[in-house]
Formats: structure tokens, C-alpha cells, sequence
């Protein structure tokens, strides 16, 4: 397919007939997607093959310890070198864990948002170790894509939530081994679950390299401003805009001398919920959204408050173009910060910094800012930066508010590439979300 995010479909047609109380008798009526690849449009329905017909489990244990490199199945992400995505070693004893070779597939039954029956992925790492809380089964075929793609659908979470143990922990799937390898998986012929795979391979691969460009622009602006901004010790960046180059060099100085902290206030249960409001009320979730959504401004909140109440808790508002972040807990480590665009409440476990006008552009203030690594001036067995440290930190910053504003205009250009090309990779995500439910038969409906 020339196109992969546009393949050549035909619809057809589905009347609807539900399966008795989660019933799929092999070699009964079948199912029909409501998109077919056209050249399959005249095809059988798609019949129903256990899932213990098709892979085995595997059981080998790591009794010898051979295998060291320890696995883990993240709903987002898929199989991953545990050391790599938890940036250390969690597991101490893999004696009893399953080895898994690269192609096997591993159902995690931990629930999550993004997956709420727990992901099943394919290994495309390598040979490694999982928890034997994990399940890990071996396709027959080599030729498997097909069902790694249908595992990203929703379609089988139904037959898991029937035959799931209802009394099991609130966080974790309770599936016994037998029920997972006795799920129905509708299945076409050979050619088309080949087709079907090879045209969600290359939307992956276009996905992919969307991803990468991504990840370079965030690289380039990294770099740049490892360069624009003086390094430790220094006074003068090692780039400089021509109009600045024989501008005195950056003054040394305390936030204090630039900006004010702005305190959080305490946020009670009872007056939380509402999703209007005359003034947000933001809080470090508010601000994790902003930023994993690839802005730097906030505009909503999850919680708002009128002004008999804000009187009531004693709140103060903090302005418009106030850089607001978490100063406590684990959450200062992620370096997240958002910029205010209306007069706002902010929760007890945030604080803002708002520059003084005179010594500093708010915009210029929020990139200042982001070089700096709270955890390095946090205390306390759980981590906090109190208003002292805040306000001590030490900063450097041209005294010219027009080479501010040139640094914060030319950064800001960055932020909208990369906030663009993030949505341009939201887009394509949903499109092969999209696609791949319509491309999947329901469990649910069966031709007549």
C-alpha cells in the first residue's frame, strides 16, 4: 500500500447478532470488521480459533540463572529492558522467572488508563526474564504480527472482564493461565492477517519516524540552550544574538532580585469537583497535563473556585504570566513547569515565580527557570524547596530585556515546531487507534 494511513477498504455489511452469554463455537457463524481490505471484501466471515489452538505457553524458568537481563510489559510502551525504563535494577532474584525469547508474547495483568485488563505485548527486544506474575505464550507461526496488532485493540478486553476473578486486587487482572489460553480470537485467512499487518507495520514505521523528528527537535532545542544561557560559572553564553555581542556580560544574581515567589494554598475536599468556576484552581496534575500535552501555557484546570470561596480559604491569586511548578515530592524531580494566562489559585503543593517587570520578561523568566533543577535545593526525607531556597536560588540573566526577549522569542518558535509535531503524532496514534478497531472484529456481533 503506497498510502499506509489511507488503505484500500471496503465496508461491509455486519447485521447484528450477539453470541450467547460468551459463546464463539469454532466454525460457527463468524465475524465481518466493519472495514475489510477490498481485495478481501468477498472472503468467509472471520471464524473463531481458541487462542491455545494458535500459541503455547511458555514455562521455562531461569532455575539456572543463564539469563540476566530482566524484562518488563509497559501498557504504553510494550516489552522493555526493565533497567532502561525503571533506570535501575528492581528485580534481586529471577530464579523462578520465565525466559523469554524475542517474538514471545507476555500478558502483564496490572491495570492501567491505558490498558484496563493489562497489556498483552510482542517481545521485540531479545531473550531476557519476566516475573512470573506475567503470563507468556509462543505463537506456532512465525508469521504473528497480525495478532501483536489485534492486542492493541480493545476488542478481546470483553472475554477477559467475563471470566476475570471479581474479587481480585482493585489494581491487578485475576486470570488463571487456562482462561487466557482458552480466549477467541477471530481470525482470517493467512494472506489477509498479512495484509492487515503489513498495512499497520507501515503506519509503526511511520509513527516511528514522526517520533524521531520529534525527539530531534527537542535535541536541538536542548542543545541550543545549553548555549544561549552561560554555562556554571560563567557570564557570557557560548551563542549570542549579533545585536548583543559586545553587550556586558551577564549579571549574577539571586531569584529574589528578579522575581517573587507566589505561595500555594490548601485545597479542601469539600470545595473540590467543579468544572466551572470564576478562577482555576491548579494543581501539580493540572500542570503534568499541560506539559505531557507539549504546551507551556495553562489555560484549564480540573478544579475551579468562586470568590466566596477563594475568601474563604484565605487564598491569594496569583497573576497572569506567573510560572507555576511542584515544590514537593517526587514530582519536583520531573522539572515541569507551566506559564499562567489568567489570575489563578494554586494548590499548597505548587508554588509560582513571577518576574519583576523591570528586571525581567516573564517569558524570558520561564526558560531561565527551566534550566533549573529543583531537587538540587530540596530538604527533607520527602523532598521539598521551601520559599527560602526558592527565593536563594542562585541565577544568571543579561540585564537587557531586549536580548531577554529575543532569547524567549527564538526558544519560543522551538516550542511551537515541537508542540506541532507532537500533535501531528497525537493525530497519527488516534488514526491507527481508529483504524485498528474497525479493522478488528467485535466479539460482540456475528454475521448472520
Amino acid at each position: 500500500m503506497s498510502n499506509p494511513a489511507t488503505p484500500n477498504l471496503h465496508e461491509p455489511s455486519a447485521p447484528n447478532s450477539p453470541p450467547a452469554k460468551g459463546e464463539y463455537p469454532e466454525g460457527g457463524r463468524g465475524f465481518l470488521p466493519k472495514l475489510r481490505l477490498a481485495e478481501f471484501k468477498n472472503k468467509p466471515a472471520w471464524q473463531p480459533t481458541l487462542l491455545g489452538k494458535l500459541a503455547r505457553r511458555v514455562k521455562n524458568r531461569n532455575t539456572r540463572r543463564a539469563e540476566s537481563r530482566v524484562l518488563t510489559n509497559s501498557a504504553e510502551h510494550g516489552v522493555l529492558d526493565q533497567r532502561e525504563y525503571f533506570d535501575k535494577d528492581i528485580a534481586t532474584n529471577t530464579d523462578n522467572y520465565f525466559v523469554v525469547e524475542k517474538g514471545d508474547y507476555v500478558y502483564n495483568p496490572r491495570k492501567s488508563a491505558a490498558a484496563p485488563v493489562g497489556p498483552i505485548s510482542k517481545n521485540k527486544v531479545g531473550t531476557g526474564v519476566m516475573s512470573p506474575l506475567y503470563t507468556v505464550f509462543r505463537f506456532h507461526s512465525e508469521a504473528n504480527d497480525f495478532f501483536a496488532h489485534y492486542f492493541k485493540s480493545s476488542h478481546w478486553h470483553g472475554y477477559l472482564r467475563r471470566v476475570s476473578n471479581s474479587g481480585a486486587r482493585h489494581d491487578r487482572m485475576a486470570i488463571a493461565n487456562y482462561d487466557l489460553m482458552r480466549m477467541p480470537i477471530p481470525i482470517p485467512s493467512p494472506p489477509e492477517q498479512q495484509k492487515i499487518a503489513d498495512c499497520l507495520n507501515s503506519l509503526d514505521d511511520l509513527i516511528a519516524a514522526e517520533d524521531r523528528k520529534l525527539e530531534a527537535l527537542r535535541r536541538h532545542k536542548q542543545g541550543l540552550m545549553q548555549q544561549l544561557f552561560p554555562r556554571a560559572g560563567e557570564t557570557v553564553p557560548r551563542l549570542r544574538f549579533p545585536e548583543f555581542k559586545d553587550s556586558p556580560d551577564w549579571k549574577k544574581g539571586k531569584c529574589l532580585d528578579i522575581a517573587d515567589i507566589l505561595p500555594g494554598f490548601g485545597f479542601p475536599n469539600r470545595f473540590q469537583g467543579n468544572s466551572h468556576g470564576q478562577y482555576p484552581f491548579y494543581k501539580v496534575s493540572d500542570i503534568s497535563q499541560v506539559v505531557e500535552g507539549g504546551n507551556k501555557y495553562i489555560r484549564e484546570a480540573n478544579n475551579y473556585i468562586e470568590t466566596d470561596v477563594l475568601k474563604e480559604i484565605r487564598a491569594k491569586l496569583v497573576p497572569a504570566g506567573t510560572i507555576i511548578f511542584a515544590k514537593i515530592g517526587e514530582a519536583i524531580r520531573s522539572n515541569r513547569r507551566v506559564i499562567t494566562t489568567i489570575p489563578a489559585v494554586i494548590d499548597n503543593n505548587t508554588a509560582g515565580v513571577k518576574s519583576k517587570s523591570k528586571s525581567c520578561s516573564d517569558e524570558f523568566l520561564f526558560y531561565l527557570w527551566s534550566k533549573v533543577a529543583l531537587s538540587d535545593h530540596a530538604g527533607g526525607v520527602v523532598p521539598a524547596v521551601s520559599k527560602s531556597a526558592l527565593e536563594n536560588i542562585p541565577l544568571c540573566y543579561p540585564s537587557d530585556l531586549g536580548e531577554q526577549q529575543c532569547i524567549a522569542d527564538f526558544l519560543s518558535i522551538l516550542d511551537s515546531l515541537i508542540g506541532a509535531q507532537l500533535t501531528k503524532l497525537d493525530a497519527l496514534r488516534a488514526q491507527k487507534q481508529g483504524l485498528m478497531q474497525q479493522l478488528f472484529p467485535s466479539l460482540e456481533v456475528q454475521v448472520k
